[in-house]
C-alpha cells in the first residue's frame, strides 16, 4: 500500500510542478512587459531580482495554488483512467479514499506553503517590492526612505520616522516620540539618532528626553541619571514593529495577527473600518483551506470507467472552481458593504464548498450541481432577509443576521439529507 501511495504521490507531484511553474512564468511575464527597460537601466543584481519577482507574486499566491492544484488533480485522475490504472485499483480493492489520501496529503502541503507565504513571507517583501517598483527600481531610496508616522490613541502617542527604517519597521532612524496627556497636553517627548525593537523592547541610541508640566512648560527630568544614558530601553513604549508597518504600509500585506493586533489596540477605529479589516484578517486566515477544498471538489472531476466521459466531470470542476472564485467575491462585497458579518462571510465558501467537495465525492454530478444551486439561492435568501429585517423593520444588525440565518442552515440541513 505504500508503494501505490508513494506512485499516486509521484505521479501527482510532476503535474502540479509543471502548473506552479506555467502559472508563476505567466505572471513573471506580465510583469516584465510592464518593467523590463526599468530593469535593465537599473541593473539590480540576479538575487535582488528573484526576491522582487517573488515579494511581487507572493500577495497573488493563495490564488495561483489552487488552481495549480484543480489542474494537476484533474490530470492525475485522468491518467489514471486513461491507461486504466484507476480500474486496476479499484478491482484490487484499494478504495477511493486510499487512493485519494496521497492528492489531498500534497494539497495539505500546498496549504501549509500558503499560510507560511501569507503569514511570514508576504509581510516581509511584498512591501518592499511594491516600493522598490515605485523608485524605479533605486534600492538607494528604498533602503533610506523616511517620513513615517504611528499614533496611538490608547497611549496617546506618537511616533515620527524622518529618517531611515528597514522593511519590518524593527530599525528606525531620526525618531521623535511624544506622549500626551488625556487632558490633551503635551507629558514628554523623545528624540533619538536611531530605534531598535530587540527582544519585545524599543532601544533608542542617543536619546532626548523632555518633560512638560500640564502648561506645557518644560520641568526637569525626574530621573536625571536614567536620561542621561546614551542607549536605554523604554519598556513602557508597548507599540510594535507590525502596529507602524499597518499605518504604513499597504494594509493588504499585513500579516493576519498584525490586522488582528491593529483591531484589537486602536479601539477608537470605526466600525465599518474595523469590520474590513476583520474580514480581510479571516479571509486571509482561511484562504489556505482553498487548496484542500478545490483538491477534493477536482478529485472525481478526473475519474472516469469504462464507456464514462471524463469532459463533463472537468468541465464541472472547472465550473466549480469559478463558482468557489464568486463565491469568494460576492461574500466580499457583503462584507464590505455591511450587509454580511466578516467571520461568517469569510468562511463561509471554504465551509460550503468543502461540504459540497465531501458530497460531490460520494455522489452524482448532477446532484452535486444541484446541491451548489441550493447554496447560493440559500446564501441569497439569507441576505435579502437579512437586509430586510435590518433596514426595514430596524432590527438589531446582530439579531438581525442571527434570524435571517436559522431559516436557510434549517433548509440546507433538511434538503442536504434528502439528497
Amino acid at each position: 500500500m505504500r508503494i501505490l501511495a508513494r506512485y499516486i504521490f509521484r505521479e501527482f507531484l510532476v503535474p502540479l510542478f509543471y502548473c506552479l511553474a506555467g502559472f508563476i512564468s505567466i505572471y513573471v511575464l506580465f510583469e516584465l512587459f510592464g518593467s523590463f527597460s526599468r530593469l535593465s537601466e537599473a541593473k539590480l543584481p540576479a538575487g535582488e531580482t528573484v526576491a522582487y519577482f517573488a515579494g511581487y507574486l507572493s500577495p497573488f499566491f493563495h490564488y495561483l495554488a489552487p488552481a495549480a492544484l484543480m489542474l494537476a488533480t484533474l490530470y492525475t485522475m485522468w491518467n489514471f483512467s486513461r491507461h486504466s490504472e484507476l480500474v486496476a485499483m479499484r478491482a484490487s480493492g484499494v478504495s477511493l479514499v486510499a487512493i485519494a489520501k496521497p492528492i489531498v496529503f500534497g494539497s495539505v502541503l500546498v496549504a501549509a506553503a500558503v499560510a507560511f507565504v501569507n503569514e511570514w513571507y508576504m509581510p516581509r517583501r511584498a512591501q518592499w517590492a511594491k516600493s522598490l517598483r515605485a523608485e524605479r527600481f533605486n534600492t538607494a531610496k528604498v533602503s533610506s526612505g523616511g517620513g513615517l508616522s504611528y499614533c496611538d490613541s490608547a497611549a496617546n502617542r506618537t511616533w515620527a520616522v524622518n529618517g531611515y527604517h528597514d522593511v519590518m519597521c524593527r530599525t528606525l532612524g531620526d525618531v521623535r516620540i511624544t506622549t500626551d496627556r488625556s487632558d490633551g497636553s503635551r507629558e514628554s517627548s523623545v528624540t533619538a539618532e536611531k530605534a531598535m525593537y530587540l527582544d519585545g523592547e524599543w532601544w533608542l541610541f542617543n536619546p532626548v528626553v523632555r518633560h512638560y508640566d500640564t502648561g506645557g512648560r518644560p520641568v526637569a527630568t525626574p530621573v536625571p541619571e536614567l536620561d542621561a544614558l546614551k542607549l536605554r530601553a523604554f519598556p513602557h513604549f508597548r507599540e510594535r514593529p507590525e502596529d507602524i508597518m499597518m499605518q504604513n504600509c499597504d494594509p493588504r500585506f499585513a500579516s493576519v495577527r498584525g490586522k488582528l493586533r491593529y483591531i484589537r489596540v486602536n479601539k477608537d477605529m470605526e466600525e465599518s473600518t474595523r469590520d474590513s479589516l476583520r474580514y480581510d484578517a479571516w479571509a486571509q486566515a482561511v484562504s489556505p483551506l482553498a487548496c484542500i477544498v478545490i483538491t477534493l471538489l477536482s478529485i472525481p472531476g478526473g475519474m472516469a470507467s469504462g464507456r464514462q466521459s471524463v469532459f463533463a466531470g472537468i468541465l464541472g470542476t472547472v465550473g466549480m472552481y469559478f463558482a468557489y472564485l464568486g463565491m469568494v467575491i460576492a461574500c466580499l462585497a457583503l462584507a464590505k458593504t455591511e450587509m454580511m458579518p466578516p467571520v461568517p462571510a469569510a468562511l463561509l465558501p471554504p465551509v460550503a464548498f468543502a461540504a459540497l467537495g465531501f458530497f460531490r465525492c460520494m455522489r452524482p454530478m448532477s446532484r452535486t450541481l444541484a446541491l451548489m444551486a441550493l447554496y447560493f439561492a440559500l446564501l441569497g435568501a439569507y441576505v435579502a432577509l437579512a437586509a430586510l429585517l435590518s433596514g426595514r423593520l430596524g432590527m438589531d444588525c446582530a439579531m438581525a443576521h442571527s434570524l435571517a440565518a436559522t431559516l436557510p442552515v434549517l433548509a440546507a440541513a433538511f434538503l442536504t439529507r434528502r439528497m
